[in-house]
């Protein structure tokens, strides 16, 4: 966010910038989304929703798992949310006491270490690399000293892309499950795939849960909602806090929702397109002197070591911005330890915005 501040400062001072920061989708939701939410505003009173969410959503997003994944889902297990960022306040306070240990990946979304800080639990960076394809397995785990009362795993991960295999994650559920460590299974990034689609924990352990999002893959960032699939023995307590926190997500973008899964033609070409940009980055970004790339199996990101460029990666990016006019994100906000070596590019753009960033950082590096 800081480094889309200083992007938007430079743009409005008349500065050209390409932007490869931020992790949303660009341009409009779909089109039947639109159009379902145009008709609500003209003959609905979009009052608030049941704290769980609107029955007939629920029941959609049940489908979509069966539909995609062959699982068997109760629509009752189901927990429409503002965003994956509530999704993700609401498992911790659920899931979770004061002083209890959870394991993160570093690198890793930030706001997960962030979430758990602030309600007083302790947050177990565990350091991933190449060696894991970027990615907290069960052996990693078995490494870490001390109890731990909860993992939180994201496939496909931010920042680096890298997804775990079906077998992983029903190694990591049975671990967890095995242990009676609760499992938090990021998976707000389903969909965007360029191999072997993700596989859900959903059917691999029944005390794991699950978030997942619409800004990603179904392109409605700024509708705010998201999803959580909850264990029995947590429902209850997700929906009082609900109740007491938000309330319910917004009902607008909740009718809207409703009629997304119907898109995926739509949306399956935006995913073509991330292909073309990602495919863009993986030969250009090399030739301007990126060449230490983990794996982007899904997502729309490269993470990269710039540990040959730079031992200081936030003045790395602010020089790129100022000096190159192409705006990324330094690794710090992934791995507060590693970072500062590393960096990552957002590919969820144009073809043309990849296009025009491979030749001004390759301008920029000679």
């Amino acid at each position: 966010m800081d480094v889309l501040r200083e992007a938007n400062r430079l743009q409005a001072a008349g500065a050209d910038v390409v932007h490869l920061e931020v992790g949303q989708p660009s341009g409009q939701a779909p089109s039947r989304v639109l159009a379902t939410a145009q008709a609500a505003l003209a003959g609905h009173p979009l009052g608030y929703t049941e704290a769980l969410g609107l029955p007939d959503l629920r029941a959609r997003i049940a489908g979509h798992y069966r539909d995609v994944y062959g699982v068997s889902l109760d629509p009752g297990r189901v927990v429409v949310t503002t965003g994956s960022s509530a999704g993700f306040l609401l498992a911790f306070l659920a899931a979770f006491e004061v002083g209890d240990r959870v394991a993160v990946a570093a690198p890793g979304y930030p706001a997960y270490r962030n979430i758990l800080k602030a309600l007083g639990i302790e947050c177990v960076t565990v350091p991933v690399g190449p060696a894991s394809r970027w990615q907290l397995d069960a052996a990693a785990l078995e490494n870490v000293e001390g109890r731990l009362d909860g993992v939180v795993v994201a496939s496909p991960s931010n920042p680096t892309g890298s997804m775990l295999s079906a077998a992983q994650v029903a190694e990591l559920a049975a671990w967890c499950e095995g242990r009676g460590v609760r499992l938090v299974a990021d998976e707000i990034y389903h969909g965007i795939h360029y191999g072997t689609p993700a596989a859900t924990v959903a059917g691999a352990d029944g005390h794991a849960v699950i978030v997942n999002s619409f800004s990603k893959y179904y392109a409605m960032t700024g509708w705010r909602l998201g999803w959580m699939v909850v264990p029995p023995d947590l429902l209850r307590a997700v929906e009082c806090l609900q109740q007491n926190l938000f309330i319910s997500a917004p009902t607008l973008s909740q009718i809207a929702a409703g009629a997304v899964f119907d898109c995926t033609d739509e949306l399956d070409a935006r995913v073509a397109t991330y292909r073309i940009n990602r495919d863009i980055l993986l030969d250009g970004l090399p030739r301007a002197g990126f060449d230490r790339l983990a794996p982007s199996d899904g997502a729309f990101y490269l993470y990269a070591d710039i540990a040959a460029l730079t031992e200081d990666s936030p003045e790395f990016c602010r020089r790129m911005l100022a000096e190159a006019g192409v705006a990324a994100t330094p690794g710090i906000d992934f791995d507060p330890d590693r970072g500062h070596r590393t960096m990552r590019f957002s590919f969820a753009g144009t073809p043309e915005q990849m296009t025009e960033a491979v030749t001004r950082l390759r301008a920029w590096r000679k």
